[in-house]
């Protein structure tokens, strides 16, 4: 196996320096968001149809508790894609992209497999694990999802190594493809499977995504590597190569580590709250990655090329966030003003009524993790990038440890709501973290750029959908607010947006 990763990218290495030229960031970012919305749109739906089918209960409860692993290891190995992209865009300019690539594969499974195999012999263990205070029934249903659910997570920590290995040449079709597929053939084998497996086989059809997520991008490679010869054997490192997976991963686990811990104390606050709060998280993390994290995505390779320093990574983080949160402001205001309807349209009777509108709320009250989530999609590579990873591990520990009382103040306060909260706070806390960690200018003017157009952003998002609710009924108001909404943000565009824009445009 290792032979053919190592030959997949030769022909890549023929070009030193020489990336696919001809795209820009935009039609590269649209790309990829368009994927995580496609494969977004196809979790909704998985979602909807497991509420219908399933409903609201303890069962499900053990699900989206065992899920949240999943959710963990996945958007961990998405965070990874922003890490590993710096390394292999300068192995690519040096002609080793192949080794580079061929050995992180190798970090990966000498993690992967160990780790499948504990769960499967221990499931039982990790499912009472998992469920915390939640009853033995939902433990059960826990301990049978776990045994699939850790191995999809590792084959989309593989799928997303290999789309950064495309990414090291700006190429981001075949990875974008491969996740969306990846999406879809996952829904359609629970819509199917259903009826006659009940709630486990949405973990089979996990599984499935991530075998064809990385099937794609991983034939392209090989594709590309078949016309060449292979490149000359290097030392692997494994060591080193485990430890820099460990190191390049930990920020972003804490940062999915945050969510599980919110999802323990939510589990407290109430039956099928877990759910709830599952559900909200999704759709709120459909909204930054299909603008933040893309963005992130096709930046790092040509900023990595050019080189950053504080000033400009500063104003990398701004810009970026910029075109992120105006378009997550929309998605907020549509979601406080007609999520309650939406959602109980999409999942079925049990979110009818007080528990569609919470679960609206909820989204709404992840505003402030929103945004801070968007925040660090677009710091986190940079720290790669400008090599400044000292306090990488601390600042992980210490934001998971901070969470803590946090959580338990949040929601001694404000029960479920509190919980929410808490959430977006120690997230922020964390973002501040790895800012102060390159420079305390870069957190000044990070952090004041952030809050000037979070304020605008968020103005802007009240007066247009909080306005329009005043005198409209919900469904005209959304669209009302919509219309106005974009109105104030044409109107605001000289105090930032258009620069933004213009920026973005040009990363390419």
């Amino acid at each position: 196996m290792s032979v053919w990763f190592h030959a997949a990218v030769s022909a890549d290495e023929q070009a030193k320096g020489s990336p696919e030229p001809g795209r820009s960031a935009l039609r590269s970012g649209a790309l990829t968001g368009l994927s995580y919305v496609a494969l977004s749109l196809a979790a909704a739906l998985a979602g909807a149809f497991l509420a219908h089918k399933f409903g609201r209960n303890l069962r499900t409860d053990g699900f989206m508790a065992a899920y949240g692993v999943y959710l963990v290891l996945v958007l961990g190995a998405q965070a990874f894609r922003m890490v590993v992209v710096p390394d292999l865009t300068r192995a690519q300019e040096e002609g080793r992209l192949g080794a580079e690539f061929r050995a992180y594969c190798l970090a990966f499974l000498l993690v992967a497999v160990p780790a499948t195999v504990v769960t499967a012999v221990f499931a039982g263990f990790f499912g009472e694990l998992v469920t915390g205070r939640l009853p033995h029934s939902s433990a059960l249903v826990a301990a049978n999802a776990l045994p699939w659910l850790v191995p999809a997570a590792f084959l989309q920590l593989l799928a997303a190594l290999a789309a950064s290995a495309l990414a090291a040449r700006n190429s981001y079709g075949p990875a974008a493809l491969g996740f969306a597929l990846g999406g879809i053939a996952g829904l359609a084998f629970f819509l199917v499977a259903a009826d006659a497996h009940g709630i486990v086989s949405l973990a089979w059809g996990l599984t499935l995504n991530g075998a064809v997520a990385v099937c794609l991008p991983v034939a392209v490679l090989l594709w590309r590597g078949s016309r060449v010869r292979r490149h000359r054997e290097v030392p692997l490192r494994v060591r080193y190569r485990l430890w820099q997976l460990l190191y390049g991963a930990a920020v972003p686990l804490a940062v999915q580590g945050l969510y599980l811990i919110a999802l323990r104390f939510a589990a407290g606050t109430g039956e099928g709250n877990v759910t709830s709060l599952s559900y909200a998280y999704l759709l709120a993390g459909m909204f930054t990655s299909a603008t933040a994290f893309s963005l992130s995505l096709i930046a790092t390779a040509p900023l990595t090329r050019r080189g950053v320093d504080t000033d400009s990574a500063a104003v990398h983080v701004v810009n970026s966030a910029w075109v992120s949160l105006a378009l997550v402001g929309a998605a907020a205001g549509l979601v406080a003003l007609v999520g309650g309807r939406v959602v109980t349209a999409l999942l079925g009777q049990a979110y009818a009524g007080s528990v569609g509108d919470e679960l609206g709320r909820l989204v709404a009250f992840l505003s402030p993790w929103m945004i801070a989530n968007a925040a660090f999609s677009i710091t986190y590579p940079l720290m790669f990038v400008m090599h400044r990873t000292r306090w990488l591990l601390p600042i992980a520990v210490a934001a998971l440890a901070v969470d803590i009382p946090i959580s338990i103040v949040g929601r001694s306060m404000w029960g479920l709501t509190g919980v929410t909260v808490a959430l977006g706070v120690s997230t922020f806390l964390l973002v501040l973290g790895l800012m102060a960690s390159v420079s305390r200018r870069m957190l000044m003017v990070s952090a004041l750029g952030l809050a000037r157009l979070s304020l605008l952003v968020g103005a802007a998002t009240a007066l247009a959908f909080g306005g329009a609710s005043l005198v409209l009924s919900a469904v005209p108001a959304a669209a009302a607010g919509l219309a106005l909404y974009a109105l104030l943000l044409v109107a605001m565009r000289e105090l930032g947006l258009a620069q933004a824009w213009q920026y973005v445009r040009a990363l390419h």
